[in-house]
């Protein structure tokens, strides 16, 4: 069990940064506090990861955010059918 400064048990939250793209970290349960307590659950990664994975979760981003659009303009399409 890892414990954040403040005492509280800490949990595991994912970076997104681009500087370190999935990577997991303990931090304070609570959102928003000053707690300061941050350690890194896992390695850093490999500079060839931290080139990558950014475009990838941009592109992954991008093809949601189409198929979102898609499937509006799909219901608004069956909405004029009936």
């Amino acid at each position: 069990m890892v414990v954040c400064a403040c005492g509280r048990t800490a949990i595991i939250r994912t970076s997104w940064s681009n500087y370190n793209p999935g990577r997991r970290f303990y931090s304070c349960p609570i959102t928003g506090s000053d707690c300061p307590f941050i350690d890194w659950f896992d390695p850093p990664m490999c500079q060839r990861a931290v080139a990558i994975i950014p475009g990838l979760l941009r592109g992954r981003n991008n093809l949601e955010h189409q198929l979102r659009e898609m499937e509006q303009e799909r219901a608004r399409i069956r909405r004029r059918m009936m």
